[in-house]
């Protein structure tokens, strides 16, 4: 959907999402660009949402956890966190998703290391990142039209 709002310069995309837009899936972590729970997809980037000015946000595409789904229905990364059980708690999910996805729309077939790579900014308290690893590896296979 596209949105025009006024925003004061100083808001961040975050802000913005979260408190203006009431699109709440995109999570506040730390706010200072450490953790990853704030991620969505600019123009199919992962960037942290919370180090985004919104002002700087114009004109481009920003797909947050929510813009993952199929209508009612989960997303292939999103179903692919849940069929691997990678998290625990969840407060970082939705970010882990974000940035599994941006991942995975710049590098369609990752190795186990550029997984890693790729989703280094992003952190789980609760340490699931073999989950996650393993989830990021299906996702990219279900996209591939394979099954894993």
């Amino acid at each position: 959907r596209l949105h025009r709002l006024l925003v004061e310069p100083r808001w961040t995309l975050l802000f913005v999402l979260r408190e203006r837009l009431g699109i709440t899936g995109t999570k506040a972590g730390c706010e200072r660009g450490e953790c990853g729970a704030c991620t969505v997809l600019i123009d199919d980037r992962p960037m942290y949402a919370c180090m985004t000015l919104a002002v700087e946000a114009e004109g481009t595409d920003i797909t947050t956890l929510e813009g993952l789904m199929d209508g009612e229905k989960l997303g292939v990364t999103q179903q692919a966190f849940v069929d691997e059980d990678a998290f625990q708690c969840g407060y970082c999910t939705p970010g882990q998703i974000v940035a599994a996805e941006g991942l995975l729309r710049g590098n369609s077939a990752p190795s186990v290391d550029e997984i890693r790579y790729g989703m280094s900014g992003n952190l789980c308290r609760c340490a699931a990142y073999v989950h996650i690893v393993k989830a990021v590896d299906r996702a990219a296979a279900v996209k591939k039209g394979g099954s894993k």
